[in-house]
């Protein structure tokens, strides 16, 4: 088994971590904001240029994809 893309997330991680002077919590919202990125925004070369999203049939319009992203989320009803 390889372990190189689990690797590389953790050496991303690790960066964002010195940079922010560490994580405080296990559940911070850039853990999840991180995992966002990588799966809808930034685009991979091992898949052509597409994002792993991209590539799962998810396509998000616009030219500021987190931008669409923290909109669809606003409008999004929640069902209690």
């Amino acid at each position: 088994m390889n372990s190189n893309k689990r690797e590389r997330i953790n050496g991303k991680i690790q960066d964002s971590e010195r940079t922010i002077r560490g994580l405080k919590k296990m559940d911070t919202p850039i853990l999840k904001g991180y995992q966002i990125f990588h799966d809808r925004i930034r685009e991979h070369d091992a898949l052509e240029g597409k994002t792993p999203g991209e590539m799962a049939g998810i396509e998000i319009r616009g030219n500021n994809k987190w931008m669409t992203l923290i909109q669809n989320a606003s409008t999004v009803k929640k069902i209690d």
